[in-house]
């Protein structure tokens, strides 16, 4: 996916790595690159809100439940297929 527009952090980069934001993985660099972008590009905003409602959601229902080994990486790519689709 990508704006259109040119931003230090590549919108593809920033939204492989929102679930790592989210989590707070990253070092203060790369967070502070990922919140910098956030904030200057409307779509990659976009898609963090959904992606953390979605988290938060998860979180919320299924906090305690032991998560299946396969279910993060059936998630991601369904997103990247969606991204795929709507024109990345």
């Amino acid at each position: 996916m990508s704006c259109g527009d040119h931003h230090d952090t590549d919108c593809g980069e920033v939204l492989d790595r929102v679930y790592s934001y989210l989590d707070g993985e990253l070092d203060d660099v790369r967070r502070a690159d990922i919140r910098q972008h956030l904030d200057e590009c409307g779509p990659c905003l976009e898609e963090y809100g959904l992606e953390k409602v979605v988290k938060q959601l998860v979180a919320k229902h299924c906090g305690c439940d032991p998560v299946p080994d396969d279910l993060r990486t059936k998630i991601l790519a369904r997103i990247a297929q969606v991204r795929s689709e709507l024109g990345d």
